[in-house]
């Protein structure tokens, strides 16, 4: 327990959980409890005070409440009246909630050739943008295609043209790399709206903006 504070004001001095770590799936109750003495929180949070492990019971069992020690090193320890399944299907939704605004930073497969037109060309990039604005990485794909392969330059020069347009909202991850037949390149977005990047298994149909033709 933090020096200085009573053993009601460190079980409400802001943790997440009833005992500022334990988890909740750890927390003794009824007649799971130890202790011969306990300190009683009521459950609106006022002090009841220090009762007989077996007053404390039966005060709870009137109540048609559990009794939760929600501080077990504390001396006496802790134990608050409340309904323990309520609390505990409470804090499965808030840690869904929570979860569920947990966004994941996913990277967006887009394909050009290298003679693209000037149409295609502007469809690409402002489908990078819309990812790139959304949090997104986008990893952008060019296929060499028969003798194609033997200038290179000209693809790096369309992945170069490509991230100097999107300069505002990208910066570039990975610069044109070569691989067999494909060079690639990767931009992430200039302001991180999401946390760990997971990337897509495969091509993502809604991600990808297919401008080269197959083989």
């Amino acid at each position: 327990m933090a020096a200085g504070l009573s053993p009601v004001a460190f079980f409400f001095a802001g943790n997440r959980s009833p005992t500022g770590g334990t988890s909740i799936n750890e927390l003794r109750v009824n007649g799971a409890i130890r202790a011969k003495e306990v300190l009683v929180i009521a459950p609106d949070g006022a002090q009841i005070g220090i009762k007989k492990l077996n007053e404390a019971m039966w005060l709870a069992e009137q109540l048609d409440l559990d009794l939760v020690e929600v501080a077990p090193n504390a001396k006496p320890p802790v134990c608050r009246l409340m309904d323990y399944g309520k609390y505990k299907y409470e804090q499965s939704v808030k840690a869904r909630e929570a979860r569920k605004k947990q966004t994941r930073t996913t990277i967006k497969e887009l394909r050009m050739k290298v003679r693209i037109g000037e149409h295609d060309f502007d469809i690409t990039r402002r489908k990078a943008q819309e990812f790139l604005e959304e949090g997104d990485k986008v990893k952008v794909t060019i296929r060499f295609r028969g003798r194609e392969q033997e200038r290179p330059a000209f693809g790096k020069d369309l992945l170069d043209r490509l991230a100097e347009d999107l300069l505002d909202v990208a910066v570039t991850e990975q610069t044109p790399k070569l691989e067999g037949r494909s060079m690639t390149m990767v931009l992430a977005p200039t302001r991180r709206v999401r946390a760990p990047v997971e990337v897509d298994a495969g091509e993502s149909d809604a991600g990808e903006a297919e401008l080269s033709d197959d083989e």
